[in-house]
């Protein structure tokens, strides 16, 4: 059992948290034909924008209801109001997500009473599904927006219903904020291996994942989980739950239909990748696929491969609760020694991590615990590179944003493959920053050189080559 301490500074220093705002807006990002509203100033929107272009490389559809002084005094009611007509009639979405930021909360606004409004004045649009959901960014951090976000999704589009099996081999995925666009690939692969069908919700991997298309220019997310696909969730035959942020929201969803759900803190390191494995195996009556089994095998092998560096390794890592968790687990579970932990937000999955404490704070606790604890290696985003380079140690990125490295958002951690190739970069890590030792030079191999020079110049001066060595 670890111990939660709340850092009780009066500012942070180095933010490590991003807003819950981003996070609920990441789900809509991963829903088709869909389109973020973030009810606040164009600078709110404008700032989070950059955050989703600087990791993911991408074109990213983020609207904003323009508050301004006069509304955020006055009431911004017709804002928002305004903002849904524009955006139904010009862009035509399938899924529009209300978000609120910072402002719009302090200034205290009903947004599920402003919808009600809209859809009273604008019958025409009963087409377009609006989920409102409330995230101030005083609290929690992407993580608890994201959940809160698909918690409102699956309450707005799924009806109670009691069809559980009327798709055979449908299952249900809630994915994680922790998630990469990568990870949620390897996910989908790994399931199909098994002849079933997933549903990813929201599948950020269709939408995210840096393919090309056609359209030059597209106002709306191009891929994701359909809006038809979310609301027939009630005819799978089980639900998927990846990390303990979206309980609320797997909750939810089985008491309107019933559905049976499975859940797991992660899907990194052998004994989660097995139990994943397994269950696939039990709910397609099927056995495990020769190419899984290789797989599991080259994942052992690179255990063994890594393990005299990653043993008792002192590495200090921060991310949000869920990615925390599955790292810990991971980590511990190679043998390294976790001597610095900071999480964003506090949840009570933090207490039950196989360590002594986790501090719930910013980058300077980070930086002052790997500092004290004589830490060997760092593993956070890309907020964290000046803290690495002022205490000399190797950072592995990992969360969310990345922004100086391409490709952040393809890598793939999860599963045995993703595994396998996170033990190897930390090996490496660790190798090269503890291991560059100069190549021993026997002192008889540079005697008989200085000799060799010695008689290679003696030939030089020769009379026969007419040549007089010079220096």
């Amino acid at each position: 059992m670890a111990e939660v301490i709340h850092c009780k500074k009066a500012l942070a220093v180095n933010p490590l948290k991003v807003s819950q705002t981003l996070g609920a807006a990441l789900v809509f990002l991963g829903i088709k034909h869909s389109l973020p509203l973030m009810h606040g100033s164009q600078g709110c929107t404008a700032f989070g924008k950059v955050f989703f272009v600087r990791h993911f490389r991408e074109p990213v559809p983020l609207q904003t209801t323009a508050m301004d002084q006069v509304s955020t005094i006055m009431g911004a009611d017709e804002n928002i109001i305004e903002a849904l007509r524009t955006l139904c009639d010009k862009s035509a979405p399938d899924v529009i997500g209300l978000v609120t930021t910072g402002l719009s909360e302090t200034q205290g606004i009903d947004i599920q009473r402003v919808l009600r409004d809209f859809r009273s004045a604008h019958p025409e649009f009963a087409h377009v599904t609006v989920v409102p959901v409330n995230t101030p960014d005083t609290i929690g951090c992407l993580e608890s927006g994201y959940a809160l976000a698909v918690e409102s999704l699956l309450e707005t589009l799924v009806p109670e219903s009691r069809c559980i099996g009327k798709r055979p081999r449908q299952v249900n995925v809630l994915a994680p904020a922790m998630l990469t666009p990568g990870d949620i690939e390897a996910v989908k692969e790994w399931i199909e291996a098994f002849g079933l069908r997933p549903v990813i919700v929201p599948d950020i991997g269709d939408s995210l994942d840096g393919h090309l298309d056609e359209a030059e220019f597209s106002p709306l997310t191009i891929g994701g989980t359909p809006r038809a696909e979310i609301a027939r969730l009630g005819e799978s035959i089980a639900t998927l739950v990846v990390g303990a942020s979206l309980n609320a929201a797997a909750d939810r969803l089985k008491a309107a239909t019933g559905v049976p759900d499975y859940r797991f803190v992660g899907l990194m390191g052998l004994d989660a990748c097995d139990e994943f494995t397994q269950l696939l195996a039990t709910i397609s009556g099927q056995r495990v696929p020769p190419g899984i089994e290789r797989q599991r095998a080259q994942l052992q092998d690179a255990m063994v491969d890594s393990h005299f560096m990653l043993g008792f390794a002192r590495i200090a890592l921060a991310a949000d609760p869920d990615l925390l968790a599955m790292l810990v687990r991971f980590l511990t579970g190679m043998g390294a020694e976790i001597v610095a932990a900071v999480s964003s937000a506090k949840t009570e999955g933090l207490r039950r991590l196989p360590i002594a404490k986790v501090i719930v704070g910013d980058l300077e606790d980070l930086e002052t615990q790997a500092r004290a604890a004589g830490a060997q290696l760092l593993i956070a985003n890309s907020h964290a590179l000046e803290s690495a380079r002022r205490l000399g140690l190797p950072l592995l990125r990992a969360g969310f944003p990345q922004y100086d490295r391409v490709g952040a958002h393809a890598r793939t951690w999860v599963g045995y493959r993703g595994t396998r190739q996170t033990l190897f970069d930390l090996a490496n890590l660790i190798m090269g920053q503890h291991h560059e030792l100069e190549p021993y030079q026997s002192i008889y191999r540079t005697a008989a050189r200085k000799d060799e020079r010695r008689s290679q110049v003696d030939n030089l001066a020769s009379p026969a080559t007419g040549l007089v060595p010079q220096g």
